[in-house]
């Protein structure tokens, strides 16, 4: 399945923002992070990546961009949408792309992610954005079969270190190595990344906790104003 003229145009050289919060925080609930997703719309995001069934559901009943859906379970090893039940259970709560953990590693439900990917493209007809660690996971998820390819997992899976900002390296060896569109996603703090994101070979730029998430915004402030004096951010 190609990813289609009409979400081609939607998402190239367009930012996409990811509304979620974690278990426990005050923003922890799907109605408010539907008004996030509705407000970061009505700014001008062309997408949101959305996280949970009941998120999905309520975002795409306030907002008439495309819906990138995920399901995490837990917190380790593969748990962004880990298997093909979790797959499907997303494309049905509406997502128009389904994003699952695009590496190497084994999938709980012993299925590779050529045959979720397959899967997922006869029953739901949705595509797929595969979530990679390393150039080795990107290029294993396009013959696989993703639609997209994200970077959102660089510098967390132990194949690659966590870079201060977005991984550009990655994007630039990703676009030389594959045909399929590369998604940037991680540590994009500042327009000016995003920027230089799409100048390496990006797609599109997909932006979270700088947006969307305001303990670690908020945190980043406090943080710099307590520097000893003298130093500075």
């Amino acid at each position: 399945m190609a990813l289609g003229e009409d979400m081609d145009r939607a998402l190239r050289g367009r930012l996409i923002v990811s509304c979620q919060a974690y278990p426990g925080e005050p923003m922890r609930d799907p109605r408010t992070m539907a008004q996030v997703a509705a407000s970061v719309v009505r700014g001008g995001a062309s997408a949101v990546r959305i996280q949970g069934i009941e998120d999905i559901r309520a975002t795409t009943a306030v907002v008439d961009v495309p819906v990138i859906g995920l399901w995490k379970v837990g917190a380790e090893g593969v748990f962004i949408t880990p298997t093909l039940k979790h797959a499907l259970a997303v494309a049905q709560a509406g997502a128009d792309i389904v994003a699952l953990d695009g590496t190497r590693r084994p999938r709980p439900d012993g299925l590779d992610l050529a045959e979720t990917i397959a899967a997922v493209r006869e029953q739901a007809g949705t595509p797929v954005m595969a979530d990679c660690g390393s150039l080795a996971d990107a290029v294993a998820a396009a013959e696989a079969g993703a639609d997209l390819l994200s970077t959102a997992l660089a510098g967390y899976t132990g194949e690659r270190p966590a870079s201060p900002g977005p991984d550009l390296d990655l994007i630039e060896a990703i676009t030389s190595a594959t045909d399929v569109p590369v998604v940037v996603e991680g540590r994009i703090r500042t327009p000016l990344e995003a920027v230089e994101s799409l100048h390496r070979g990006a797609m599109a730029v997909c932006v979270g906790t700088a947006i969307t998430h305001p303990l670690s915004i908020t945190r980043w402030f406090c943080e710099a104003l307590a520097l000893p004096e003298g130093e500075s951010a």
